[in-house]
């Protein structure tokens, strides 16, 4: 999986994109992959249908020539506006952005609403902050947290409509 990761990672990178997520499922014959544009011109600049087609038809013939992977269909797309974060750059690159966290570990809650009988939360959805010596800071209900990276078990943006 990791070469594999590795190879699209490369390949979408070669031709001015990001590997944002990749997904393997129906046991193993579907291949989703999720791009964005590696320099946007602000944020609003996003991969479009063009876009779209010139990753799946260079990754078609890769799969196909260089790298004997066996499935029946490749879907390729925009990260969408509720994209994933996993990468320390998405937290800095989405700074002033809505974004919902969820935690591995959860951890005390700071919040005007805690009380001492507040059990550790996991969720937040917060405004993201940057980053910080490998920490998330996310402000949730007037509270600045500061999330190791590590804990992070989900992370993805939520805008507001």
């Amino acid at each position: 999986m990791q070469d594999l990761h590795t190879l699209i990672e490369n390949s979408v990178s070669q031709l001015g994109y990001t590997l944002v997520d990749l997904e393997i499922s129906n046991r193993g014959k579907l291949l989703r992959v999720f791009i964005d544009k590696q320099n946007p011109a602000d944020i609003k600049d996003s991969v479009n249908i063009d876009d779209c087609v010139l990753v799946s038809n260079h990754l078609g013939h890769l799969l196909t020539v260089e790298h004997e992977i066996d499935y029946d269909r490749l879907e390729v797309s925009s990260a969408g506006m509720d994209r994933v974060l996993k990468k320390e750059a998405d937290f800095i690159r989405f700074a002033g952005e809505r974004a919902q966290i969820k935690l591995r570990v959860g951890m005390k809650d700071e919040s005007a609403n805690a009380t001492e009988s507040t059990l550790p939360r996991k969720t937040f959805l917060g405004i993201l902050q940057g980053v910080e010596a490998g920490h998330v800071l996310l402000e949730f209900e007037g509270v600045v947290y500061k999330m190791a990276l590590s804990n992070i078990d989900k992370a993805r943006l939520s805008p507001v409509f």
